[in-house]
């Protein structure tokens, strides 16, 4: 557990301006009192018992947010079998032998990608490989798995032929993970020290959990270095409902750290998955039995949702890829009045941006994704490319942004995310659609959670870093470079050390 006093006073800081709000050209100082900046301005005077801590020159931004975070997932596979390279089945068959051993002990793996692979998971393979083992992989969207017989029997899902478990049905697979045989309850300590050390302050907690009544545990054991928006999905929104958490308050036992998020719900598929909800069908669908994907949750029963988050002061985080899904969530959202974004928000036709702009609905865009999401949606999107991750459009039209990672579909890595956004590409190839990249300012201010340029009255978040993330640049691959390479040198939650790498 960090500890701190009451006050901290922040020595030689360059701010950098944040949200269009301007900043001091000399160095400054900011003293934080109570979790909230009290005063900014040269040389103040150190007060008793101060804290005090000697940024060197160094720029202070506020503290970062990554608003789509699975946390419990992201902390279970810094032990589990990482596939996100994998580029076969028979790589990842290899993979799994290797790790097994010939034991039968339960495995989990994770990132698996086969959209692009030369060959199809299949299940007697990975029987054949398993040897009586319960073996779960999770594709890299989280939208379907690769589970073995004996996984199959252990988590409930039923054979049906196909070697992948898909959308609702691994949803509720997932969440029994917990049931294998052997497997651990999940450590949160390295994941939010991993977290603190990138300037993350605080996290949208997406995981499938009750997570507004197991977060304040969590705090009480230790893991009190961030900030922790509890969403709630629809099998818990009773519980939540019952006990009138609203949207933004705090939840009791969190320490003030813990605050009720939205309601969750996955309204369509995914792009690898290919059963994100689409008005134009697949050009060679996986599935011929759902040729424009898979909407998971139907109009109507979208709206009764929405009506009663509404009704219990919740806003409501409506995932949808497709832009059949996105038509259906913001036909919701318009019909019910309530509050809220439309995560992913991938795919979006030329009205889609007008109308989330007239409806205050957010975009709340992960654009890693669209690093890993290029080549496929060249082959499965090859008439609508130009339409996914409409960032400059979005905010164009007056739409809020917010960045995340939907971690583990990507890293929970702020610095990746903006880089994605100002770059639109992470190898040698020219920038993907680049009309639609946004600036480094743009994406640094979709990532403070609102906060802008530090002063007074404001959070006591606070990230120090080693270079100026908005130092002018000759390309956005310059820009992104300097993005992706940042050093956090420390991360402040409320006036508290979360990370020190002075």
């Amino acid at each position: 557990m960090v500890t701190a006093s009451a006050s901290v006073l922040l020595r030689d800081v360059r701010l950098v301006p944040v949200a269009g709000i301007s900043a001091p050209p000399e160095p400054v100082d900011v003293r934080i009192t109570g979790g909230r900046i009290s005063e900014v301005g040269p040389h103040l005077s150190r007060r008793a018992g101060e804290d005090e801590l000697d940024g060197a020159g160094r720029w202070a931004a506020p503290g970062l947010w990554d608003h789509h975070v699975h946390l419990g997932q992201w902390a279970r596979t810094f032990d589990r079998l990482d596939l996100t390279d994998a580029a076969s089945a028979a790589e990842v068959l290899r993979r799994v032998r290797e790790r097994l051993g010939g034991a039968r002990t339960p495995l989990v793996g994770f990132g698996f990608r086969d959209a692009a692979w030369p060959d199809a998971p299949d299940q007697a393979a990975l029987d054949a490989v398993a040897g009586g083992a319960a073996v779960v992989l999770a594709s890299g969207d989280f939208h379907s798995g690769w589970l073995s017989a004996r996984a199959r029997e252990l988590l409930g899902v039923p054979a049906d032929g196909d070697a992948l478990v898909r959308e609702n049905a691994w949803f509720a697979a997932l969440g029994r993970l917990e049931d294998l045989p052997g497997d651990e309850p999940v450590s949160y300590r390295r994941a939010l020290a991993e977290a603190a050390a990138r300037g993350v302050v605080g996290v949208t907690e997406m995981e499938w959990a009750a997570n507004a009544f197991e977060w304040p545990d969590r705090v009480a054991d230790g893991a009190d270095t961030l900030r922790v928006r509890a969403a709630t999905y629809a099998d818990g929104l009773d519980d939540v409902l019952a006990v009138a958490l609203r949207t933004g308050e705090a939840v009791p036992g969190g320490r003030g750290l813990v605050r009720m998020g939205p309601l969750k719900i996955i309204s369509d598929g995914s792009l690898n998955t290919a059963t994100a909800h689409c008005l134009a069908p697949y050009p060679q669908p996986i599935d011929p039995r759902h040729p424009h994907g898979v909407q998971n949750v139907p109009a109507d029963e979208l709206r009764d949702l929405l009506r009663r988050a509404r009704r219990g002061g919740l806003d409501v985080a409506v995932h949808a890829i497709g832009d059949a899904a996105v038509s259906i969530a913001l036909d919701a959202f318009a019909a019910t009045g309530a509050r809220g974004s439309v995560e992913h928000a991938q795919l979006l036709t030329p009205a889609h941006s007008a109308e989330m702009a007239r409806l205050g609905v957010v975009a709340s865009v992960q654009p890693a994704h669209l690093l890993d999401d290029r080549d496929v949606t060249e082959e499965r999107w090859p008439d609508r490319a130009g339409r996914t991750f409409v960032l400059r459009e979005l905010l164009d039209a007056g739409v809020r942004l917010t960045l995340g990672s939907d971690a583990p579909v990507s890293p929970l890595d702020p610095w990746l995310a903006m880089s994605a956004a100002v770059h639109r590409s992470a190898d040698a190839r020219a920038p993907w659609h680049p009309e639609q990249h946004i600036t480094p300012a743009e994406a640094l201010a979709a990532s403070t959670d609102g906060q802008g340029t530090l002063a007074v009255g404001g959070r006591g978040d606070v990230v120090l870093l080693d270079a100026d993330p908005l130092a002018p640049a000759a390309s956005t691959d310059e820009a992104a470079a300097r993005l992706r390479r940042m050093r956090v040198a420390a991360t402040l939650v409320r006036g508290r050390v979360s990370h020190l790498a002075l």
